[in-house]
């Protein structure tokens, strides 16, 4: 059951007043054994926001690491009393299945957590990963973290079912969403046009090219898999309609749910593939929605292979649960030979270690990981590029305005950053609504979506065309392409890397 929504699609103006000083003058090296001793140091939600809110002011970022005990453990404990251990050399993530390598820091750590804490191996809560090098685990004293924070074989301790932190807004009003719409819109004539046999083509395709390039390539052979909030039950062109609609054939569409909705963390109960919230079913169309006959939008690699998994309920990864169905899928998506191309519009404003965990080893399997740079208000796009696109292991994605060649302005609502590597046009000069056109969340609806979510599925749509017109070439040799085929290579800007990729150009 998430929680009240946060992040760039989700703000709100934090309530808390209380100082950095206020928050760190406690004694680290204190072991408190009482758990009413305990509680008299408990910080509250507000107080806990306010050091992460000071972290972002000052330096730009935020880490669990960088936190006070105090803090680590006030987070711990209003997140269900629960924390990520990884553990391990930072190198060593994951295991392959059925080994017991490292079990024994694993072992040594539970031990520690039991000595601590006066309670019985037996009584913890505990729930281990079979691939990461990670447990999840109750946590309810302060000597418990405190004790962890002095071993040497823990790689992140993470409050991962805190869900309380508010994106603050430098100024302006309160903003309140999370990407999601199940609303379908009235089109603007101007912004598409129609190809044969009678599909629309947003009018942002037009800008990269992509149109031409489908003389050439539409993405036949390769999968995609597309990480969000599932696949609308209601929308047959992503269903029964995928393979056999217009000029959209020999391909397949398959749909999974990582994504567990309940209160409690330690629960097991997988909610389904269906999306709830409309920005899954926006992201899949865009990559890969027929070539159809009906006067409807059409994807960029109209005749790739997709697998989409429900890994979140909306776009901001502030759940427990979300973390750990994004984890789920990436690490699915990765074990599978077939897929090249993993499509993630989702992200949150710092790490999260076990979703860090599954983009390392996805990336280490070969997969070609494209992320959305983030994207929230004009009042609080001053904050990074987000995770896991901020990530050396991910291709950033931004979108920006239509203001002509070689001009780059970002949308009013899309973040820019020294980790963007590409950019999509998403708004017209005239017109921030005037966004790209895509697929509706029912049968027999078009709608617009735009930021950096729909520039990142449009570039994993491009990216398939690459690799079908040359599925022998490896995922390094996709993105030199990619970035050869940038409007700014050989001299890439600061804050939107290769910029606009020509399609035409990619695929020749």
């Amino acid at each position: 059951m998430k929680r009240p929504l946060l992040l760039g699609f989700s703000l709100l103006l934090l309530l808390a007043s209380c100082s950095q000083e206020d928050l760190t003058s406690t004694d680290e090296s204190a072991q408190l054994t009482s758990k009413t001793d305990d509680r008299t140091q408990l910080l509250s939600i507000e107080e806990i926001n306010a050091f992460i809110d000071k972290s972002f002011e000052t330096n730009g970022s935020f880490n669990w690491k960088d936190a006070t005990t105090q803090v680590l453990w006030s987070a711990a404990v209003h997140g269900e009393e629960m924390l990520t251990i990884g553990y391990g050399p930072e190198d060593a993530f994951y295991r392959e299945p059925g080994s017991t390598a490292f079990a024994n820091e694993k072992n040594d750590i539970i031990d520690a957590i039991v000595s601590a804490s006066g309670t019985s191996r037996k009584a913890l809560k505990i729930l281990e990963d079979d691939t990461f090098n990670y447990f999840d685990i109750e946590i309810t004293s302060y000597a418990t973290v405190a004790a962890l924070r002095e071993m040497d074989n823990i790689r992140y301790l993470e409050p991962n079912a805190y869900s309380f932190y508010e994106l603050k807004a430098k100024e302006g009003p309160k903003f309140s969403s999370a990407g999601c719409n199940m609303s379908g819109s009235s089109l603007n004539t101007n912004d598409y046009s129609v190809v044969a046999p009678g599909a629309y083509v947003s009018w942002t395709f037009d800008r990269h090219n992509i149109p031409q390039a489908w003389s050439l390539s539409s993405g036949n052979g390769i999968t995609v898999g597309v990480i969000d909030t599932g696949l609308s039950p209601n929308q047959p062109k992503l269903g029964n309609q995928f393979n056999t609609d217009g000029s959209s054939s020999s391909r397949t569409v398959e749909k999974y749910g990582t994504y567990i909705d309940s209160p409690w963390w330690w629960s097991n109960n997988v909610d389904g593939p269906d999306d709830k919230c409309g920005h899954g079913t926006s992201m899949t169309a865009t990559v890969a929605a027929p070539r159809n006959n009906d006067l409807e939008a059409m994807g960029v690699a109209y005749n790739c292979n997709l697998v989409s998994y429900r890994g979140t309920a909306d776009v901001v990864l502030n759940d427990y649960h979300e973390r750990k169905g994004v984890s789920n899928a990436l690490k699915a998506l990765a074990n599978r030979s077939d897929v090249k191309i993993i499509s993630m519009s989702i992200g949150y404003p710092w790490s999260i270690g076990n979703v860090r965990d599954a983009v390392r080893y996805a990336h280490s399997r070969g997969k070609l990981l494209i992320a959305a740079g983030g994207t929230s208000t004009s009042w609080t796009n001053w904050y990074p590029v987000i995770f896991p696109a901020n990530m050396s292991e991910c291709v950033a994605v931004t979108g920006i305005r239509d203001l002509g060649p070689g001009i780059y302005d970002q949308c009013d609502n899309c973040h820019d950053g020294s980790q963007i590597e590409f950019t999509v046009v998403m708004e017209r000069q005239s017109s921030t609504s005037r966004t790209g056109v895509t697929l509706g969340f029912y049968a027999g609806d078009d709608d617009y979506v735009g930021g950096s979510s729909v520039a990142t599925a449009t570039t994993a749509g491009i990216a398939a065309l690459i690799w079908a017109r040359h599925p022998g070439w490896s995922r390094g040799q996709v993105l030199q392409r990619m970035r050869e085929s940038g409007e700014l290579y050989g001299n890439p800007s600061n804050n939107y890397g290769y910029g606009n990729i020509d399609a035409l150009q990619a695929v020749q």
